[in-house]
């Protein structure tokens, strides 16, 4: 296989874009753990807050590893680059799959981390009486009929 400097350069801006989006997350994260921290002190229904709180606990670890993975895929990327530059294309090129790993890995905790957002919404309307939970296709059926 022949990698050329090309190639781990062209994962610089999805790296970058991914690692804001983690950013962003945390961000929104960490806004909502101020709230629901004095909602939890004044509210009666401290166990749907108890949930949030665990759940959001959970989700921040999760995005701590998918920015470390993300600066080690930067890393990797760079090393890759660096190690194609001085004429070590062999380890360059186990460097750069070790940097497609670190990114994959990455994605995939991002992916659990959406999931559990998803389950933090349920969770924040659970309180609602009579929400109806339909599947997709039941929801594209109402909207065609």
């Amino acid at each position: 296989m022949d990698i050329s400097i090309n190639t781990p350069a062209l994962l610089f801006p999805a790296i970058s874009l991914v690692m804001l989006a983690y950013t962003n997350r945390f961000l929104t994260l960490s806004a909502r753990v101020r709230t629901l921290h004095d909602l939890y002190e004044k509210s009666a229904k401290k166990e749907i807050v108890h949930g949030q709180i665990k759940n959001i606990r959970y989700r921040i670890k999760l995005i701590k590893h998918m920015q470390t993975l993300g600066v080690l895929a930067f890393l990797f990327c760079i090393l890759c680059m660096f190690l194609i530059y001085i004429g070590l294309t062999i380890f360059a090129i186990w460097v750069f799959a070790f940097c497609m790993l670190s990114f994959a890995l990455s994605l995939c905790f991002s992916l659990l981390e959406i999931n559990l957002s998803m389950k933090a919404i349920d969770l924040l309307l659970s309180d609602i009486q009579g929400l109806e939970d339909p599947s997709i296709f039941e929801y594209f059926k109402r909207k065609f009929d």
